[in-house]
């Protein structure tokens, strides 16, 4: 298989996917199954990284709790003494849940390892939060890690690390680390396993007549039925997979949501669209035969089955990558760090960026909320033409009010968030610069960093000038400040969103 491009495929497994949700036993004969789909498609020379759930649940059989603490518990004196003298008030719950997941996470990998190690499989546990990739030097650190654990013929196993992470650093379910996690991968696909086979249009539990939806090309315009939060012992649902599939493709991978008890139907979905690929480049290309690599790469999964046999595929639900996909650096602005606050910039602007060039103060309009120098902020654009700004009674500093119009060409003209931004100052300091010419900024501060508010190497924007028609994120509102605004909500958006 020396020379062929193999693929780099990420299987997303929830809390349900690995244990009872009543008695909290684990399902080893899903577990099995998965981990055999997992070696087999190495074996095939394919990269494999499992995102797992399951630490918690894995944690509440082991102390024999019959249920995830939400509340003050009452069947866990020990830790509950431990905790109530000196953790927050109101936050004993929280505590327990994250002592669960510290232990359910050594008993989980325990229990991964002892299934490899009868095919003599070697695997890796990497355990993240947000604030771990928040850094540029960080995020490449985990990139690095995980080209290491391949080119070692290791299969990692991710998971959110509970034990640290708060609401703040959270990524708010492994949906989303998953979509993270392919990203930073440069994932081929991203397997979302659930408790259906695909997505579709009405609640399949209560709908006999419910419509599979098997492809789509564009999230945002997708109508389906997302009235699934998830399993007691998780944190998704249908919507977390949803925007986990926006980020996913956002990024170039093909991301897909089947049926987790089925789990050998990975390897059938992966050859059937790898043989679609190659029957579509055979159609735009007919005089150039497929070369032998090319060919190989139809039975490398599953190599019993033939051509004939690919003809339909296992029921799931596909979503296509986006042709212009966002990658690495662009990527990580957009959705690995957290905005400190908001950079309002005019439309002139906007076009400069667009065009590479960099973001000069006099293109500034308004800034909202503190941050500091190399932090990251949101760039939304005003329009021309329209009010947007007054001083509050009683401030010292310019805050922004926002008055949406009632005339739908004014509502069509209403800000939007365009994209992400390190800035090369901070808050009080733009304030003060904003308007100026670049010339202007050492008069004003008394000194002069950089001509540039952003570097265009440190801006990422969400909608590119020549693309598709696909906005970055999942259009998703929110009742925060910003519900006024048509914006396009990054991932501590949609975090804040889930948890509400």
């Amino acid at each position: 298989m020396k020379g062929n491009r193999h693929l780099t495929i990420v299987i997303k497994l929830g809390s349900s996917s690995i244990v009872n949700e009543k008695t909290h036993e684990p399902l080893l004969s899903i577990l099995t199954l998965i981990v055999e789909t997992a070696v087999r498609l190495h074996k095939d020379g394919h990269r494999v990284v499992i995102v797992s759930s399951g630490a918690i649940a894995v944690g509440l059989r082991r102390m024999n709790v019959e249920k995830k603490p939400r509340n003050q518990p009452k069947n866990l004196p020990r830790i509950q003494a431990s905790f109530s003298k000196e953790g927050p008030t109101g936050k004993v719950g929280l505590w327990t849940v994250k002592a669960l997941a510290a232990i359910g996470q050594c008993r989980l990998m325990t229990l991964y390892d002892s299934l490899f190690e009868h095919l003599r499989q070697p695997i890796a546990q990497i355990l993240l939060t947000r604030n771990d990739i928040a850094d540029r030097t960080q995020y490449q650190n985990a990139q690095n890690t995980f080209v290491e654990l391949f080119n070692l013929g290791v299969i990692p196993i991710v998971n959110e690390n509970d034990t640290l992470a708060v609401s703040e650093i959270r990524f708010g379910d492994n949906d989303t680390l998953s979509a993270i996690t392919a990203a930073m991968v440069q994932a081929d696909y991203l397997f979302l396993m659930t408790d259906v086979d695909c997505l579709y249009d009405k609640n399949p539990r209560t709908n006999p007549d419910a419509i599979p939806i098997e492809v789509v090309e564009d999230v945002t315009s997708v109508e389906a039925d997302t009235s699934s939060t998830g399993s007691s012992l998780g944190t998704g649902g249908m919507s977390t997979k949803l925007v986990a599939a926006r980020l996913a493709t956002s990024a170039g991978v093909t991301t897909v949501i089947t049926r987790s008890s089925n789990p050998g139907n990975i390897a059938g979905i992966v050859n059937y669209c790898q043989s679609l690929k190659k029957a579509q480049s055979q159609h735009d290309t007919p005089s150039q035969p497929l070369t032998p690599a090319e060919g190989d790469l139809l039975s490398n999964s599953v190599s019993s089955l033939h051509l004939e046999a690919l003809s339909k595929a296992p029921l799931h639900t596909r979503f296509l990558p986006d042709p212009e996909p966002i990658r690495d650096r662009s990527f990580w602005l957009l959705h690995g760090i957290a905005a400190h606050g908001t950079v309002f910039i005019d439309e002139g602007a906007h076009r400069a960026l667009a065009s590479k060039a960099g973001l000069l103060p006099v293109g500034v309009v308004d800034v909202e909320g503190p941050f500091a120098e190399q932090e990251a902020v949101r760039l939304v654009v005003i329009p021309s033409k329209r009010p947007i700004a007054s001083s509050l009674a009683g401030s010292n500093s310019a805050t922004l009010v926002l008055t949406p119009s009632s005339t739908g060409e004014a509502k069509a003209k209403s800000p939007v968030e365009v994209g992400r931004a390190l800035v090369n100052y901070s808050a009080a300091e733009i304030r003060r610069i904003k308007g100026l010419q670049s010339t202007q900024i050492q008069g004003e501060l008394g000194y002069a960093h950089s001509e540039y508010v952003a570097y265009r190497e440190n801006v990422s924007l969400f909608q590119r000038e020549k693309g598709g028609n696909r906005p970055a994120t999942p259009a998703l509102t929110s009742s925060t400040s910003w519900e006024a605004l048509p914006q396009r909500p990054s991932l501590e958006d949609l975090t804040c969103i889930q948890n509400s």
